[in-house]
């Protein structure tokens, strides 16, 4: 999904709508989650946010989002992001990442969370936890005021002592009340992300994909979103949005429910 547009400071009252907005969408992904087991669609799973969304009175941010045809995206195993639900039956073994987002009031939370579907490859596991690992580096990496590239640096880290690697095409990016725009957030290192800071009041996405093999992607031809790791291997991804403080990173999108920091998936 594509970036752009102007970076926002927040002021205090924009920063308490995205509080709200990423209160509920946390609360969305802990409804989800007693849902993510073998037997169920990736269709049901999206009627569920869809319907859920609707009923407390926002909007699906997805949904018809450039031409996107769902209220949400389920990308399984080598499918690394943008996956389309569909007739898909989950089953035991498969890993499936479901990335939510809801625009309430007119502003949008947004993030993801990798599931283990039942007993999974010793590989799938690690890439999940990994990815997990990964993200709460990210989190901790930031200060008011520091360099986005220290994001990156602290995810390139935490895959290559895996042995994984890093997605490059797909990043994190700027929240408000556009779904994506500045600062975009690489999950490694570029020279533009080495001299852009992160000030206060700004509001962005951290949300590494990790692939158990290469880096390298393919998108589908037939529908245009999904993307899938070129080799085939598997791919697991977190997402938080977080809003940067005077004092440091506040998590929006924190679950009662999710793993959190320090969580083991053995």
């Amino acid at each position: 999904m594509l970036h752009g547009a102007r970076r926002l400071r927040l002021n205090a009252a924009e920063r308490d709508a995205m509080r709200a907005a990423g209160r509920f969408n946390a609360q969305l992904m802990d409804y989800i989650r007693d849902f993510v087991r073998p037997g169920i669609t990736t269709e049901e799973i999206d009627r569920l946010v869809h319907e859920y969304t609707l009923g407390y009175g926002h909007v699906p941010a997805p949904l018809n989002y450039q031409g996107f045809p769902k209220s949400c995206c389920t990308s399984i195993n080598e499918v690394i992001c943008h996956g389309i639900p569909g007739p898909y039956l989950l089953k035991e073994g498969d890993i499936v990442n479901v990335d939510v987002t809801t625009i309430v009031g007119g502003w949008h939370g947004d993030q993801s969370e990798t599931f283990l579907v039942g007993a999974v490859s010793e590989e799938a596991r690690n890439v999940t936890q990994c990815a997990l690992n990964a993200l709460y580096l990210g989190i901790e990496a930031i200060r008011p005021g520091g360099r986005i590239s220290d994001i990156g640096d602290a995810i390139v880290k935490e895959a290559s002592r895996w042995g994984f690697s890093v997605v490059h095409e797909y990043i994190g990016h700027g929240l408000g009340r556009r779904f994506h725009q500045e600062p975009n957030i690489p999950h490694f290192p570029t020279p533009r992300s080495r001299s852009e800071r992160i000030e206060p009041g700004t509001c962005f996405t951290i949300e590494p994909m990790i692939n158990a093999g290469s880096r390298y992607t393919v998108m589908d031809p037939t529908d245009g979103w999904t993307v899938r790791t070129r080799d085939g291997q598997c791919s697991a991804q977190f997402e938080h949005t977080i809003l940067m403080t005077e004092t440091g990173p506040e998590m929006l999108t924190k679950t009662r429910r999710g793993p959190q920091k320090g969580h083991s998936f053995s």
